[in-house]
């Protein structure tokens, strides 16, 4: 794993995939039965975008100050070699 140690624990975590299940079970527990399939696959894609909203503005998983580091790394190890462009002849 490339990442620095202190992202392994939260690169393995199954926390956010846990907190939409949980999020789904607990939406589709207040409706009981769906009239038909694409109501609940409504819901679903709505809870999705929700909590995918909730991590773009209020959270962050990894700081950008951590992954800067990872950037950082990545732009030292590459090589500094020469492409050529191709020309239309």
């Amino acid at each position: 794993m490339p990442f620095p140690a202190d992202h392994w624990a939260k690169l393995r975590s199954t926390n956010p995939l846990e907190r939409v299940n949980r999020e789904m079970g607990r939406r589709t527990d207040v409706v009981g039965i769906f009239p038909k399939d694409k109501a609940l696959i409504r819901l679903a894609v709505s809870v999705v975008i929700e909590q995918n909203d909730e991590w773009l503005v209020g959270r962050r998983y990894l700081s950008a100050h951590s992954l800067e580091t990872v950037l950082d790394r990545e732009k030292e190890q590459e090589d500094p070699e020469e492409v050529l462009a191709l020309t239309a002849a």
